[in-house]
């Protein structure tokens, strides 16, 4: 099965999200926070960067647990109906 490209406005979200998430980080050490939600230092990267901008599910309920984020405002920031990102602690 071929997967079909992402739309510009997937992509958006997946910038969105890892914006929320690197901001969430704040301090932490990518790879401590990485290795608290189970996935590499490069995969965490990724995602925060943008060039992952559709991880899977699982991967984002524990980057939520590790950061201390809902999945609830993790699933807002993607949608675009997010609190500004200074909101986040």
């Amino acid at each position: 099965m071929v997967r079909q490209p992402l739309t510009s406005e997937q992509l958006e979200a997946g910038r969105r999200l890892g914006a929320l998430l690197r901001r969430a980080r704040a301090g932490r050490d990518l790879a401590e926070v990485a290795q608290a939600a189970g996935i590499s230092p490069e995969t965490l990267r990724k995602i925060e960067t943008g060039r992952l901008p559709s991880p899977g599910f699982g991967t984002i309920v524990c980057l939520g647990e590790a950061l201390d984020v809902p999945v609830q405002d993790l699933a807002a920031t993607w949608r675009g109906t997010d609190l500004p990102l200074e909101a986040v602690s």
